[in-house]
């Protein structure tokens, strides 16, 4: 019985600190939790309820089933040429973006004078906000005035109407988006300059050029931090909404309608809040699919310092 009560008495203040340790874990996190479920959960559960009903924002919603989705891929035209809008923009800007992030990365890794403020420079247009961002574009990209024409003019080049014409809007969008690439190109840069010179020096040594230096070494220590860009630039891509909303408002003749536009319309414009739920899902579920094809490919392209592959 002595023992019994001196070992009561021995784990008492555990049990007890173990609940105040419990106790201030939830404090702590409560308001993240709090903001998660108002903010988060509670939307996409009522987003998941509404894309089921026939909703106009001014009377309760009425269930009608699966409609909006049979809707959606049987009775909206203009469904499918958002979707090939916002796809044609996410598989052209992304890799491009890519692309230029990882050069001019490379660049700014040269032990040039003044390298500081070219770096500065190339991580400003980040900052900017991207309504004024949009604007500045729409002056750049102007028909006759733009700074875009003018420059293709010097060479005798007649540049077109780049946000007027069907041919040219998504690819108007996609030379902005490359004026963002600052916070991907400092990630490359940090992830370059963290890369051990012994390696370097050593395939020197073994007579690698900097073509090879490049490619075999520089390159696949950056994959890690491509994949994460990648996966960023997707996910931001396909919920592409300021650039279009200010500049095209979707035309001409909806060649720049992308998703979440589209979503806005239906939903704020249209009065059919039901239907824009229903479309709010299904970009959710082509960005989980897309992700999940990266994530997926990443394990033939992409090299973890810390893994040794056979």
């Amino acid at each position: 019985m002595g023992h019994s009560t001196n070992a009561d008495t021995t784990l008492r203040p555990r049990w007890t600190q173990r609940h105040r340790e419990a106790l201030w874990f939830y404090l702590m996190v409560s308001p993240w939790l709090v903001g998660f479920v108002v903010f988060l959960a509670g939307p996409l559960l009522a987003s998941a309820y509404l894309s089921l009903t026939d909703y106009d924002l001014l009377t309760p919603p009425h269930w009608v089933g699966l409609a909006n989705y049979v809707r959606m891929f049987t009775q909206d035209p203009l469904f499918w040429k958002v979707l090939r809008n916002t796809a044609y923009y996410t598989f052209v800007a992304v890799p491009l973006s890519t692309v230029v992030s990882v050069a001019l990365a490379a660049l700014l890794n040269k032990p040039v004078p003044g390298m500081r403020v070219y770096r500065t420079i190339v991580y400003l247009p980040a900052l900017v906000p991207l309504v004024a961002s949009a604007m500045l574009f729409g002056w750049v990209l102007a028909p006759d005035a733009g700074l875009v024409n003018r420059a293709l003019g010097l060479v005798g080049v007649h540049g077109p109407a780049w946000l007027l014409e069907e041919a040219w809007v998504i690819p108007a969008l996609v030379l902005m988006s490359l004026w963002g690439v600052g916070t991907g190109v400092v990630l490359l840069l940090a992830t370059m300059q963290g890369i051990p010179a012994e390696l370097l020096e050593a395939a020197t040594i073994d007579g690698a050029d900097p073509r090879q230096r490049f490619f075999r070494i520089v390159l696949p220590m950056l994959s890690p931090v491509i994949l994460f860009n990648v996966v960023m630039g997707l996910i931001g891509a396909f919920q592409v909404f300021s650039q279009v909303y200010i500049l095209t408002g979707g035309g001409p003749n909806n060649a720049s309608e992308t998703l979440v536009p589209y979503i806005f319309e239906e939903g704020f414009k249209n009065y059919r809040m039901g239907y824009a739920s229903a479309l709010s899902w299904l970009l959710f579920a082509v960005i989980m699919v897309c992700t999940a094809v990266v994530f997926r490919s990443s394990s033939r392209w992409v090299f973890y310092e810390s893994e040794v592959r056979r």
